[in-house]
């Protein structure tokens, strides 16, 4: 066990990284953070910063010699650099399983190969790979194989010349094309796997997306229809991957009910900020539990949740480019509100600012509430 008062470390400096402080700090560890950026969400918060890139053999030294165990906060973290801080210090999770991930290509080979399914597919390394693809991929979404995320390098594809020029678009890096399919609805599964196995699943979370990017998440205390079975398919990952950390499984519910996994993500994820405010333990206590060897925390639901995404665009409240502060004290107002902002200096369009989580006594009251704040913040998605 690594003791409370000890040094964690982070690779990443974004808003995961800001929340992963915050909850290590509260159990009393101190946080050293590598990141390129001095001014991210992560480094104002941090005990300590390394302003170093990611593949930086002199900053990867300085974080191993202050912390004996690290982790990350984004999935792109190169995993060569996991693999040389594992010569020294722990690493949650290895690198070995961040770079399954961190290939879509090689991610959706992995989940199959677990007996898990996911949607039809073609890995798509050449033009010629686009051709011999098949009819039943069109419609289809064609997206890169790596460094994609919330919707970027992704683009929709009706035909196949649709599809070829959205290759070239992207430089003909590997992508793979998926077929577009006809949704009930999205579900995810936020996970922590301890170093010694033991697993500790939190409340399947509904969602629903905008343009790409997560928008809303409701969690119910009454289980999703598919909670079972989307619970046992994502642990099946976890231990096929031989995976310790936090993790989320995302899922596709088809029409006629059919469970598809859409992607893993290998830390926190978006869908699990309800656990901050609705469980006993959040998923950023759970991820450094996991890297101090510390027993996992209770998962329970307490309330019934909605968790609604902040972009940048609730800044813009109009078509004009003149920002305007939102109201928070409005938001604020809102019985069950809890606000969390990311402390980031420049309101951008469709850059993630921060979010709210609302909690009631029932799912009705608690949609009543969130949809205050929805109306508050000119928010796209109703809950």
């Amino acid at each position: 066990m690594i003791a409370p008062g000890e040094w964690l470390g982070l690779l990443g400096g974004g808003q995961l990284g800001r929340m992963f402080c915050h909850a290590a700090q509260a159990l009393g560890y101190r946080v050293a953070v590598l990141d390129p950026d001095a001014e991210g969400p992560t480094a104002s918060v941090a005990d300590a910063h390394i302003a170093a890139p990611y593949e930086d053999q002199i900053g990867l030294i300085k974080l191993s010699q202050r912390c004996r165990a690290v982790t990350t906060e984004f999935e792109n973290v190169p995993a060569n650099s996991l693999q040389t801080l594992s010569a020294t210090c722990r690493v949650t999770p290895g690198a070995s399983a961040v770079e399954i991930v961190q290939d879509r290509i090689a991610e959706k080979s992995f989940i199959a190969s677990q007996g898990v399914p996911v949607a039809p597919y073609a890995a798509i390394r050449s033009a010629s790979d686009l051709t011999a693809a098949g009819a039943h991929l069109f419609p289809g979404i064609l997206k890169v194989a790596r460094l994609g995320y919330d919707g970027k390098g992704q683009a929709r594809v009706r035909t196949l010349e649709q599809a070829q020029e959205a290759f070239v678009a992207f430089g003909s890096v590997p992508c793979v094309l998926e077929a577009m399919l006809d949704l009930k609805e999205e579900l995810s599964v936020v996970l922590a796997r301890g170093l010694d196995g033991a697993c500790a699943v939190f409340p399947v979370a509904t969602n629903v997306h905008h343009e790409g990017i997560l928008a809303v998440t409701t969690v119910d205390m009454q289980p999703a229809a598919k909670s079972a079975q989307a619970t046992e398919a994502a642990l099946t990952i976890a231990r096929g991957l031989n995976y310790h950390g936090v993790m989320c499984v995302e899922f596709f519910v088809l029409q006629d009910g059919q469970l598809l996994v859409n992607e893993i993500a290998p830390r926190p994820h978006n869908s699990g900020h309800f656990t901050m405010n609705a469980c006993v333990t959040s998923q950023f206590e759970q991820q450094a539990r996991v890297m101090a060897g510390l027993p996992l925390g209770s998962t329970r639901l307490l309330a019934p949740v909605v968790m609604l995404n902040i972009l940048g665009d609730a800044w813009y409240p109009d078509a004009s480019d003149e920002q305007q502060e939102p109201d928070w004290s409005a938001v604020l107002a809102v019985p069950g509100a809890s606000l969390h902002l990311y402390g980031k200096r420049e309101a951008r369009r469709a850059r993630k600012m921060g979010h709210v989580n609302i909690t009631g006594v029932t799912l009705a009251e608690t949609l009543a509430a969130a949809n205050q704040v929805v109306q508050v913040l000119r928010l796209p998605v109703a809950a």
